[in-house]
């Protein structure tokens, strides 16, 4: 008989964002003419850069001339925009990169997911909390774990991140396998400096250990002493994969296009203690299961890279950074502590009671969706994320309405 994976079992009763989604129909359902602002969800809302849209209106008349027609492409990504990454993200703060370790895919949450098929069923994982939680349910779903026991799995070393260590997590007093790690973070907005960095660099070495680094939203820092990526401390090409997106830096949630990055020189062991690059497996794991982001698509992303596309995406982050500003602002007129929403799209609200509680009261007497903390883990409990990705009139609006029902 055909047998079902069990482990999805094992997973809690609903994933986050559909869990809020599902809310916030009913509440629309039940009150019609109530007009929602939506502060939850990272999604953006401004169009593309005009640049990535010239490029992709071009890229699409291509595909209309059998002379520059595109079928198939390489499934790890054009090497237009290949090079255009590995020079523009890496070689320009330093970090030696190469074209070639660069692959182009659909986005970062399956890239994080996927990447774990690569590792043997039996590892010590270390997770953050609060955390994104497609780190810790697919690694569920594959078996990884035990059962979820007060909010937690079995088989995780959970790293807490709370306001006395600034967010990011003290090294494992244990010896682990694989680290997930996120900066600037998705939820809380906090960033690790380059000292925070380069120690997790050297456990990861110490414990021939392997970080997942996810930079997803490197694009809002502003601050010149931060680092973007992981590969700008020594070392970390041996120990770490990282993964980046379009989504947030230039507004490609809809259009989808994201890539990661996989040194040559990174590895992991087999049971002898043998060492194996997994540049060579991801690459396997790539071309079989993935057919490769589309050719318009990518004309876009490689305008990203342009002198215009250069300035019209700081243009459209700044945009978003004075939404957070405003956000902050308000918030700290009310007498809330915060953390995020300068080098980063989200606010980290402490609200001191029930996350989920918080978040409907917004929704019904502001009509404002936030995310509860909750849904990021144990550590969550008590704070609530406020995105700031939206339009200024409606972030506006939303603070008006937040004074309003928390003053």
């Amino acid at each position: 008989m055909i047998r079902v994976n069990e482990n999805y079992s094992k997973l809690q009763s609903s994933y986050l964002f559909s869990e809020i989604a599902k809310r916030v129909k009913t509440y629309q359902t039940e009150n019609p003419d109530k007009k929602v602002i939506r502060l939850g969800i990272g999604d953006v809302t401004e169009p593309l850069p005009p640049a990535c849209i010239e490029a992709l209106h071009k890229a699409v008349d291509e595909m209309a001339a059998r002379a520059t027609f595109r079928g198939y492409g390489p499934e790890q990504g054009y090497d237009f925009l290949r090079a255009a990454i590995a020079q523009n993200d890496y070689q320009s703060r330093g970090a030696k990169i190469e074209a070639d370790e660069v692959f182009v895919s659909d986005g970062s949450k399956c890239d994080t997911a996927n990447i774990q098929e690569l590792f043997a069923d039996k590892l010590t994982i270390a997770i953050p909390d609060p955390v994104y939680p497609v780190y810790v349910d697919t690694n569920v779903m594959a078996g990884r774990t035990g059962k979820n026991s007060k909010g937690r799995y079995k088989g995780f070393v959970y790293m807490d991140s709370t306001e006395a260590n600034g967010f990011v997590p003290a090294l494992p007093d244990q010896p682990v396998d694989l680290i997930y790690l996120c900066f600037p973070n998705n939820p809380t907005g906090a960033t690790a400096t380059r000292e925070q960095l380069a120690s997790w660099v050297r456990y990861a070495r110490e414990n021939k250990a392997l970080i997942l680094f996810d930079a997803a939203y490197e694009a809002f820092i502003r601050d010149p002493s931060l680092p973007h990526s992981i590969y700008e401390i020594e070392g970390a090409r041996d120990v770490a994969i990282e993964f980046r997106s379009f989504s947030k830096t230039a507004g490609f949630t809809g259009t989808r296009c994201a890539f990661t990055v996989v040194p040559k020189s990174v590895v992991a062991y087999t049971k002898k203690g043998d060492a194996v690059p997994l540049h060579p497996l991801w690459n396997r794991r790539h071309t079989t299961k993935f057919n490769g982001v589309s050719y318009p698509i990518q004309r876009a992303a490689e305008a990203v890279y342009s002198a215009a596309g250069k300035a019209q995406t700081r243009a459209l982050i700044d945009f978003y950074l004075g939404n957070a500003k405003l956000i902050r602002a308000t918030l700290a007129d009310l007498g809330y502590r915060m953390t995020g929403g300068e080098n980063s799209p989200y606010i980290w609200v402490n609200v001191g009671k029930d996350s989920w509680k918080f978040f409907d009261k917004l929704l019904k007497r502001a009509q404002v969706v936030t995310t509860p903390g909750a849904g990021f883990g144990r550590c969550g409990e008590g704070f609530i994320r406020i995105s700031a990705f939206n339009s200024r009139e409606n972030v506006e609006e939303a603070m008006k309405r937040l004074r309003k029902v928390l003053k």
